[in-house]
């Protein structure tokens, strides 16, 4: 019985289904899902399909990202902007012109369900992309932030290595919680595909919306396991800009 944490996944059903293989998952493990299910490769309302039929099978936590929000606004609202058209957006419209309305309904009420954020029993945090209260996600004055926010990871970033949580100027966000989890920010912007920790940070972003793979962590042992380059998946794609 593991717990296992699944970094964004931007529309890469190929991906999600060859990490899952590798990492030998079966109904008896947790599966915690950072969020950005969307937007990126064609395959979004496939992996939707997927994840909901995951939760009817094992314990999933499906976390909210800021794709998912901006595809919900457009299917229930028909929000619309140029940016997220140009960073995803646009393989999603495209995709969802295959799907009926009855189908939209259910994608709707899975993106609606989704968590701002997840608390386990050992108080690790699983968030999308961070949050911004000094006292913790219980106290944050805007949701958003939870899909947002990247100062969490560039605070965790930018810290000494050598400073300690004692440290008087030690930032208190990152004495609150044992580990966090994110996505978000892909740690391909510094030349990485692996997980990366920093401080009580681990990023599970490896890039899956670009050129680098999807990533399932066991967040007891910080085993992982990656499928191929999502680019070599999807050839005749461009995937995110």
């Amino acid at each position: 019985m593991r717990t296992l944490v699944i970094g964004d996944i931007h529309g890469g059903l190929l991906a999600l289904e060859q990490a899952l293989q590798r990492a030998a998952v079966t109904t008896k493990d947790t599966l915690i899902f950072l969020g950005d299910y969307v937007d990126g490769w064609s395959q979004s309302p496939q992996v939707l399909d997927k994840l909901i039929e995951l939760q009817t099978i094992q314990k999933c936590i499906c976390i909210r990202g800021n794709h998912d929000e901006l595809l919900l606004q457009w299917m229930k609202d028909g929000k619309d902007n140029a940016q997220w058209y140009d960073h995803g957006g646009e393989a999603t419209v495209l995709a969802y012109e295959k799907l009926n309305q009855t189908h939209k309904n259910i994608h709707i009420r899975f993106l609606e369900s989704l968590e701002d954020y997840y608390l386990d029993d050992k108080n690790r945090l699983f968030v999308h992309a961070g949050f911004t209260n000094m006292n913790g996600v219980n106290y944050e004055y805007f949701s958003k932030l939870f899909y947002w926010d990247r100062t969490l990871w560039e605070t965790a970033l930018a810290l000494e290595p050598s400073m300690l949580p004692s440290d008087p100027f030690y930032p208190k966000r990152l004495t609150l919680y044992p580990e966090v989890y994110i996505g978000h920010t892909p740690v391909s912007r510094i030349n990485q595909t692996v997980p990366v920790n920093k401080a009580c940070v681990w990023n599970v972003d490896t890039g899956a919306a670009f050129k680098g793979p999807l990533t399932i962590m066991d967040v007891d042992t910080k085993e992982f396991w990656q499928s191929d380059p999502l680019n070599e998946l999807y050839p005749n794609e461009r995937g995110r800009n």
